[in-house]
């Protein structure tokens, strides 16, 4: 069963600007600027003004598309939606350290760009994450054994928050006993807190 015209259409904020060239969307905003590819989708990118109010508006349209070009097009108006976010509060995750025994030891090097886990279940060995591009990394002053994770895109952001949990896995234990690692504890924006 194929729909003749779906849409849907979400407001474009002020201080926001949007450029669509070839369903590359590119995000400018007061945070900085974030791009997205939307090639792999079948789908029509339009930026209109409301008549009434004079808002901005993007219009997302599939023709004769069938119900995963539909749902396609809300995924792709939540990606934007997310890219907006970005400019404007940035997201943060944090993260907390978890250990029954060995006090797990990290340290912040490059700049703000890569961490140092040590003593993780007493093993000498260092594990070095660097995060993506555009995230920055420090450590809580409030809570002790937290770090905090920020950026624009959510992506990047939630894939270094990943690349940190995936470093801290426990081989040959029982994983129910052995609850050791660092886990993200709380995901929020930037903006709000300060």
């Amino acid at each position: 069963m194929k729909t003749i015209l779906s849409s849907e259409t979400m407001d474009i904020p002020d201080g926001v600007n949007i450029k669509i060239k070839a369903k590359i969307i590119e995000v400018e905003g007061p945070r900085g600027k974030l791009t997205r590819n939307f090639k792999h989708l079948n789908l029509d990118f339009h930026l209109i003004k409301d008549e009434e109010t004079g808002k901005r508006k993007l219009r997302i349209e599939a023709w004769f598309g069938s119900r995963k070009t539909s749902a396609a097009i809300r995924t792709a108006l939540s990606h934007v939606e997310n890219l907006i976010t970005g400019v404007t509060k940035g997201y943060r995750y944090k993260m907390r350290f978890v250990y029954a025994h060995f006090p797990i030891n990290a340290s912040i090097t490059n700049g703000n760009k890569s961490i140092e886990i040590r003593n993780f279940l007493g093993e000498k060995k260092v594990r070095k994450v660097d995060m993506l591009q555009g995230v920055s990394i420090v450590r809580s002053e409030k809570v002790k054994d937290e770090i905090v994770l920020d950026g624009n895109d959510i992506e990047l952001v939630s894939r270094s928050a990943a690349l940190i949990n995936q470093k801290c896995h426990v081989k040959n234990k029982d994983i129910r006993k052995f609850l050791d690692g660092i886990y993200v504890s709380e995901k929020g924006r930037i903006q709000e807190e300060e």
